[in-house]
């Protein structure tokens, strides 16, 4: 795909390309009452009046970039800006924005049936699906729980562990320990498991169950700490759940294939479920079709989502081991998972899932994300030698710049606008997940704002 998305934006809406003026003019940004903004299209500024936008504080807030198409890697603003997208919405775009295979599987299955029930009725998308996702899974995690997000997913791998202690007799296992810099999501039981301290999640202490929070154990003291704590609460614990490799909103920290390893090894001394969270990891982001590939590591369940549908619809997965499905397997209707989404196998979803594991075989994403990162490790380097960086590190098609501090988000964000990018720095760092069809051009483009917007930021 080497047409223009500007030209595509072009011909389609009539735009022209020029840069949105409710973020060009920093001093304006700290103050804007969003609503009242004369330069945004009409629907924003009619329904920004009624909208709540996630992890944002409203009140000061700019208003937020009127996107009306996105193309290959760009998003196209409503006075026709093109921006290259250096977060694939959220990790999700793997193949870039609407690509013509995933596309022409929507649109036959959009014919044919959009959704239906999952209760008491199967259909071809989704029991395809599960057995391509079985096929893809390591080791025997063959039995395929669906979703409609990653939240979700999360949940019913938690629900999963407590009932499989359950349905064998085992009672008062109904703890996890999670790790700190986690995040598994925004609902309840997610939360739970989240960082209990440094996670956005922190003040619904009291609200929330208690888990067991450790750090990963990179050290030989870290990790003879773990050992102690699953020893003296095996009785209490269901099982262990981590983000493999790369901790996401929690804090975009990395953590070696030896300290998965280890997190595995310490799960079978103490009979304890291993729960791997791959929504932000799976599909090729951190090099490998799977993160827990590289450390050689078969999880008892593993939760899939973002990246699942390249993006297109919400879709997530719940995987489970052949030996975590055996303890359901009951003449008793109670042992039976109770659970189960309205929208969950959505043969539309599902379509489109099945499309972006077409493209995962037949283009060469890995090999990709290999040159991302190559890439990413090279032209980000110069950031080491700015005064208020703090770290620089890649995995895959993962790179962060970690800063001391970071003052004015929001014009930090507009810095990056004006770039002609689109990030979205939060805690202390900026960080990027393109997709994975990013061209090297692209990419360098990308990287190189990021380099001058922090060697010329004055607002640390």
């Amino acid at each position: 795909m080497n047409h223009s998305g500007e030209d595509n934006f072009n011909t389609r809406y009539g735009g022209t390309t020029g840069e949105i003026a409710v973020f060009t003019d920093s001093s304006r940004a700290s103050n804007l009452q969003p609503p009242q903004d004369q330069d945004a299209p009409h629907w924003q500024q009619l329904g920004y009046q009624h909208i709540w936008m996630p992890y944002c504080q409203m009140q000061t807030s700019p208003l937020p970039l009127p996107v009306v198409a996105t193309d290959e890697v760009y998003l196209f603003l409503a006075d026709g800006t093109r921006l290259i997208d250096g977060m694939a919405s959220w990790w999700t775009a793997c193949h870039g924005y609407n690509h013509p295979h995933i596309l022409d599987a929507m649109r036959d299955q959009l014919t044919k049936m959009p959704h239906v029930m999952f209760g008491g009725i199967n259909h071809e998308p989704a029991l395809t699906l599960a057995a391509r996702l079985a096929d893809l899974a390591p080791g025997n995690l063959n039995r395929v729980f669906f979703s409609d997000s990653g939240s979700v997913a999360v949940e019913v791998a938690l629900k999963m562990a407590v009932q499989f202690w359950r349905n064998r007799g085992v009672e008062g296992r109904h703890k996890f320990v999670a790790f700190q810099h986690a995040y598994h999501g925004d609902t309840t039981g997610c939360m739970s498991v989240c960082d209990p301290v440094n996670s956005m999640h922190s003040h619904f202490k009291g609200f929330l169950l208690e888990q067991y929070s450790h750090a990963v154990p990179e050290t030989a003291n870290q990790l003879k700490q773990l050992e102690s704590l699953l020893a003296a609460k095996q009785s209490e614990i269901a099982g262990v759940i981590v983000e493999p490799l790369v901790q996401g909103a929690g804090g975009m920290k990395f953590h070696s294939a030896t300290a998965l390893a280890d997190i595995r090894r310490l799960c079978d001394k103490f009979n304890l479920l291993l729960i791997a969270d791959e929504i932000a990891t799976g599909f090729g982001r951190t090099g490998s079709m799977f993160a827990c590939e590289q450390a050689d590591v078969v999880p008892d369940i593993m939760c899939v989502g973002k990246s699942l549908t390249a993006g297109v619809l919400g879709l997530a997965a719940t995987i489970a081991t052949d030996h975590v499905f055996a303890a359901f397997q009951s003449d008793d209707p109670t042992h039976a998972l109770m659970h189960g989404p309205t929208f969950m196998a959505n043969p539309l979803a599902c379509a489109a899932a099945n499309a972006s594991l077409d493209l995962f075989e037949s283009e060469p994403r890995l090999e990709q994300v290999r040159v991302i990162e190559d890439a990413l490790q090279n032209q980000l380097e110069p950031c080491r030698t700015i005064d208020q960086v703090v770290d620089v590190r890649v995995k895959g098609a993962v790179g962060v710049v970690q800063v001391r501090d970071l003052h004015h988000i929001e014009e930090l964000r507009a810095s990056f606008v004006r770039e002609g990018v689109w990030l979205r720095p939060f805690g202390d760092m900026i960080y990027l997940t393109p997709p994975l069809t990013i061209s090297p051009e692209q990419l360098t483009d990308l990287c190189d704002a990021i380099v001058r917007v922090v060697r010329t930021w004055s607002n640390w």
